[in-house]
């Protein structure tokens, strides 16, 4: 993979995961805030890699292929 397809690869996974870890904080942080770390840690990472893989990243990918396509050739 190229160093290009890469900073855009991890550009996706940032825009998918941050605000993603940020929605599912204000959702159940109340909940979480009394267990340990690990164990927020172990919940928050069960819920959002499935969400990552399955959604996030194929909706992302979606989206990016739709603009490259409406994209007018130079």
């Amino acid at each position: 993979m190229k160093t290009k397809a890469k900073f855009i690869q991890v550009f996706k996974v940032w825009v998918v995961i941050y605000p993603s870890i940020t929605f599912f904080n204000i959702l159940f942080g109340s909940y979480l805030i009394d267990l340990p770390l690990y164990i927020k840690t172990l919940i928050l990472t069960v819920v959002l890699v499935p969400w990552m893989v399955f959604i996030g990243l194929p909706l992302v990918n979606k989206i990016q292929q739709k603009t490259s396509k409406n994209e007018k050739p130079k």
